[in-house]
């Protein structure tokens, strides 16, 4: 059997996935995270809250929500249905760290939670920081040299 005809039987085999389905989950479920964090982010500028501040604390309230769903493994069922929906950006990285945390717990606080929660994010995090200082130096040399 050549590596083309054995491709032709995997895909064969394989479930089709029901990409539309999918597709209308993935946007009615990120859609209703978006649509949760502007009615927090209403609640707090209603609470007197200026706009910068109103939005700090609606990402800290959306991290809050998401690593606690995660913790208490709700997160996951959403985004078994949800697919890409749930990886609205602030609450699927919350998820993103809080999960291995989570899994790795009986490790201890040391080797288990410290070192495994940022296994998915940390290079997320190490690339934001590096490209920042890359871009701030070019962005300092071009004002201030030129």
């Amino acid at each position: 059997m050549t590596e083309k005809e054995y491709g032709k039987l995997v895909q064969s085999m394989a479930p089709k996935s029901p990409i539309l389905k999918d597709c209308i989950n993935a946007f009615w479920i990120g859609g209703l995270i978006c649509a949760i964090g502007q009615l927090i982010l209403n609640g707090y500028t209603a609470l007197g809250l200026d706009k910068t501040d109103a939005g700090t604390a609606t990402s800290m309230s959306l991290i809050f929500l998401s690593a606690l769903l995660t913790g208490l493994s709700l997160y996951d069922n959403i985004a078994k249905y949800a697919g890409a929906g749930t990886l609205v950006p602030i609450t699927g990285f919350a998820n993103s760290i809080a999960a291995p945390a989570v899994e790795f717990k009986t490790e201890g606080f040391i080797l288990g939670v410290g070192a495994k929660m940022f296994t998915i994010a940390g290079p997320v995090i190490v690339y934001g920081v590096s490209a920042s200082v890359v871009y701030g130096l070019i962005y300092w040399l071009a004002t201030c040299v030129f």
